[in-house]
């Protein structure tokens, strides 16, 4: 196992911790539906880049939007 020749000192694992953070989503607006969404994931419509890809039931979505309130 390789051992380190010096010490780091605090400063030195400070700043590379400093990226480590957890960072929020970033959101986007769908641009034919006009609904937020994820980056790179589906609309709560199912569609995605303009084009649905997947079939919401009008029950289970009915469920979801009360969840979110």
């Amino acid at each position: 196992m390789a051992v380190q020749k010096s010490k780091k000192s605090r400063s030195r694992r400070d700043m590379r911790r400093s990226h480590d953070g957890a960072k929020a989503p970033t959101y986007s607006i769908d641009g034919s539906t006009g609904e937020l969404h994820r980056r790179h994931h589906i609309t709560a419509g199912g569609f995605y880049r303009g084009k649905q890809v997947l079939t919401i039931k009008a029950k289970e979505r009915q469920e979801d939007q009360e969840q979110e309130e």
